[in-house]
């Protein structure tokens, strides 16, 4: 089991190595040391301190293996971006069954709120039915009646407001559909 442990953590330290020489390999740090090392292997030449082609010999071979290296890591980058991707994607996936979910809840709520509306114009038509027959009752059975008018209005106030937003969260559901 240790050395299982060890060779992750070994693992992991190598990967955090790779990690920074990727990130460094792309900064302008990079650019600015490999032009100074080009510049300084034309240079030798030039004063005389080493022969044109050995020089050329050892920066074709430092180029080589540099070369090597650069595709591993590149290869490295793009494996790790494809991992990134796929978590990205089921991501998606999961916001796309929750928005699914979400326009399901709004319609039964709309059809609710429908119910509720054909509910309260049946109300209302019986409180003008009883309205109509209001000249025989008494005061407090017309005040039950205005009282009941109040809360049909104020019911159907609601029901509009609620309608109002149902068609709202409807065209966020479209808009994030979209994107």
């Amino acid at each position: 089991m240790k050395v299982t442990e060890r060779a992750a953590e070994k693992i992991t330290v190598l990967e955090g190595i790779a990690n920074a020489v990727m990130w460094w390999i792309g900064s302008i740090p990079s650019l600015i040391v490999h032009t100074l090392l080009f510049l300084t292997a034309f240079m030798l030449p030039i004063f005389n301190l080493v022969d044109f082609d050995k020089m050329l010999l050892v920066l074709t071979t430092v180029l080589s293996l540099e070369a090597i290296y650069l595709a591993i890591f590149i290869q490295m980058s793009v494996n790790r971006s494809s991992e990134h991707i796929e978590v990205l994607r089921d991501d998606v996936m999961e916001i796309q069954e929750d928005i699914e979910d979400i326009q399901e809840d709004i319609e039964e709520i709309s059809e609710d709120i429908e119910e509720i509306s054909d509910d309260i114009e049946d109300i209302q038509e019986d409180i003008e039915d009883i309205a109509e027959d209001e000249d025989e009752e008494a005061p407090i059975e017309r005040a039950k009646n205005v009282m009941l008018k109040s809360h049909v209005t104020t019911n159907k106030t609601a029901i509009k407001t609620l309608r109002d937003k149902i068609k709202e969260l409807e065209d966020q559901i479209e808009n994030l559909k979209t994107e």
